[in-house]
Formats: structure tokens, sequence, C-alpha cells
């Protein structure tokens, strides 16, 4: 399809001849998808369709660094009370606990942080609890 419309062929004709010949090349045979409808065509349109599709395929989020931080401390909290001993506790909340420090002093983009550095102790406490109870 590299070549260039010929004079005085209408466009349409032209396309038109280059998808018959793509065709019979067997060009559109076994792509993937065949046979399936198109995926989303029931949703309404959406300029960016293909933006958050590729996002999506790349297990991609945007989100103002605020509400990611906030996320981040989320998980490192879950993952604390996961850990295996006391000592992986401690240090999965220390570091999480000088991220938010460093963003408490200089507050980051979008909705307010709204977190507060973790009390070790207390969810050293909630990790005891846990494993006393499995």
């Amino acid at each position: 399809m590299t070549e260039r419309k010929p004079a005085g062929v209408s466009f349409e004709t032209w396309v038109d001849r280059q998808v018959r010949e793509a065709e019979q090349r067997g060009d559109f045979a076994g792509l993937p998808g065949l046979g399936k409808p198109i995926p989303g065509l029931e949703r309404p349109y959406d300029a960016e369709w293909w933006i958050k599709a590729k996002m999506q395929r790349e297990g991609l989020s945007v989100l103002p660094p605020s509400l990611a931080l906030r996320k981040a401390a989320e998980d490192a909290r879950h993952e604390a009370l996961r850990a295996r001993s006391e000592s992986e506790v401690r240090r999965i909340l220390e570091e999480m606990n000088e991220t938010i420090r460093a963003a408490l002093a200089r507050p980051p983009e979008g909705p307010p942080l709204n977190l507060k550095p973790f009390d070790a102790d207390a969810v050293v406490e909630e990790w005891r609890a846990g494993r006393q109870r499995s």
C-alpha cells in the first residue's frame, strides 16, 4: 500500500482496488478477532478510547501524586500486616513513613494528602493479633 494514487483515478476506486487486492492475497485472513464483535461498540464514543485501552493493556494508571501516595501507603500497610517478622513490619513502615514525611514537608499536587506517618507500634500490635488468630 505504499504506491501513490494514480492521476485520473478517483480516491474511492483506488482504495477499493487496494482492499480487493489485499483480500485476494489473503492479507486479512487470520487476523485477531476475526468473526468476533468489535469490543466496546455498545459504549458511547470516547475520543480518548485508544489511550485508555493502551493504559489498561500496559497496566498503567495516572493518579495525582497525592492520591498515588495514599494508595502506596495503603499498600504498604497491607504488606506490613502480611510480613513474616516484626523487623520486616517495621522496615516496611519506616520506608513508607520517610516517603510520607517528605510529602508532608512539600505537599504534592492534587487533592489534600490527608496522611500522617504510621504508628509502627500500633501496626505491629495489629500484626501480632493477626498472627495469633492464624
